[in-house]
């Protein structure tokens, strides 16, 4: 019987309730695809023995689980308060101050040493993912900023900070994000997730860094703030893949306008051929009770429905009660909302153009899927290197299995991520005729084919030319 597989991805957070090797090994086996560190919480060493025990499950079991090592980004906070929590008032007047204090009724700390002189009067500050609403009355644009409480209530220590309508100055990597990124590229992992991107250029500076270290890491850049709304085109341009961070995203925007957003940003990224992430709170019930709320089962099939490459669990599997029956329930919804809806996807819309240096490539994966589609090919079959044929293949959300082979390690577990792309090792390029035989051969070992399907390979003639795909093949399968 052949074997099937969830097209999109399932990218589970690592915490305490996903640190042990049994528990992690339980949930790859039901569906976890790439494993999220998140550099917010954890000390180094916390997450060199995750980093260390995914390796050590990719080796002995022959799997290919992809690493996300997320830097914090310039998240701000305030600082200590009182009695471990202070009540804000409608209302009454507040200082915010850069001076390191524990907060009380007249006045608290905040991290982030340029906030008065960024704030104007008559903008909005969030507190604790928006619970609390300040609005500036005026900055000493030194040391001190007076808010008056528009929405007050209880503030407890070490809240987060959003200031959705002020352009912070704040660099994109703080100290502790190189820090965190000098660790993660010695380990070699496959994304960095950069987070609160405002444009291109925050991309294009941790792509210097990381060229500078000779490393194949690539960067998933985190949408969150309205400024990456607003230059959206040239981040997706930059990046390697998007993450669309729905919690600060929807303290920092309207609520309301989430949603569109969410699909503007996949249709984009599924464009570009960029891999995207839909975050935060898909099943967050879930941290503390063993089912989901209907609106969570309808929020990550919406998002499997809009196209994304991957759907991704936070709390749930980093701190919840239940990691495990968190992954199957997730993959259950993927897998209903793929066996049943797929004529609810959208194909990607054409767009080679002839000028670019990766035309015939491009022209040659489009042509595969259109193939696959027109033959009912059981599964499109490439060779890659760099991994672009993957990418601009799973782009197009074909109904075959997509099955990538490459010689290249890393690449294997970072196209964990991709849509639909199942990988395999496979470095002996003799002759094209004798790869194609091998691989088929291969996925017919795998039960992924049988004697009889059609499979559409895709490779480079000669095969050794790297970057060069373009051969197309229709083979059934002996």
């Amino acid at each position: 019987m052949k074997l099937s597989y969830n097209r999109t991805k399932i990218v589970a957070t690592m915490g305490p309730a996903s640190a042990k090797k049994d528990v992690l090994l339980a949930m790859v086996r039901a569906g976890v695809n790439v494993c999220r560190l998140n550099f917010s919480h954890g000390k180094p060493e916390d997450h060199q023995k995750v980093i260390d025990m995914i390796r050590e499950i990719n080796e002995k079991y022959k799997l290919n689980v992809g690493i996300l090592a997320d830097l914090q980004g310039p998240k701000i906070r305030i600082g200590l308060v009182k009695d471990g929590g202070i009540h804000l008032v409608n209302g009454k007047h507040i200082k915010i101050t850069t001076n390191e204090c524990i907060g009380d009724d007249d006045q608290i700390y905040i991290t982030y040493e340029a906030f008065p002189q960024d704030v104007r009067a008559g903008e909005t500050i969030l507190l604790d993912d928006g619970k609390l609403q300040l609005k500036v009355i005026e900055t000493n644009r030194k040391d001190t900023v007076i808010c008056e409480v528009l929405h007050g209530g209880i503030l407890t220590s070490r809240k987060g900070v959003n200031l959705p309508n002020t352009k912070v100055s704040i660099p994109s990597l703080t100290e502790e994000d190189l820090v965190n990124l000098d660790f993660v590229l010695k380990n070699n992992v496959e994304w960095i997730g950069l987070s609160f991107v405002r444009n291109a250029e925050d991309i294009i500076e941790l792509k210097r860094i990381i060229n500078r270290n000779n490393n194949a890491a690539r960067v998933i850049a985190k949408v969150e703030k309205p400024e990456a709304i607003d230059n959206i085109d040239a981040i997706i341009a930059a990046t390697d893949g998007v993450m669309v961070a729905r919690g600060d995203l929807g303290v920092e925007m309207p609520l309301e306008e989430v949603p569109l957003l969410q699909k503007m940003i996949v249709s984009k990224c599924r464009e570009a051929s960029k891999p995207v992430i839909v975050a935060t709170q898909m099943l967050e019930s879930m941290i503390t009770t063993p089912r989901p709320t209907r609106a969570e089962v309808n929020d990550v099939a919406n998002s499997v429905l809009d196209g994304a490459d991957a759907v991704m669990l936070s709390g749930e599997t980093s701190v919840g009660e239940f990691p495990l029956i968190v992954i199957e329930t997730m993959a259950k919804i993927v897998r209903n909302v793929e066996e049943r809806g797929y004529p609810f996807y959208n194909h990607k819309v054409s767009n080679i153009d002839p000028s670019s240096q990766n035309y015939l490539s491009d022209a040659v994966c489009e042509s595969a899927v259109y193939l696959a589609e027109h033959t009912n090919a059981e599964a499109i079959v490439s060779m890659t290197t760099s991994g672009y044929t993957a990418f601009e293949i799973s782009s197009h959300r074909p109904k075959a299995n997509t099955y990538i082979f490459t010689a290249n390690q890393q690449l294997l577990n970072a196209l964990s991520l991709l849509w639909g792309v199942k990988a395999f090792y496979y470095d002996g390029l003799e002759s094209t005729d004798q790869t194609i035989a091998d691989v088929n051969n291969i996925l017919k070992t795998e039960n992924l084919v049988e004697t009889g399907d059609v499979v559409i390979n895709t490779a480079a003639v000669p095969i050794a030319a790297k970057g060069k795909t373009n051969m197309l093949k229709v083979t059934v399968v002996e």
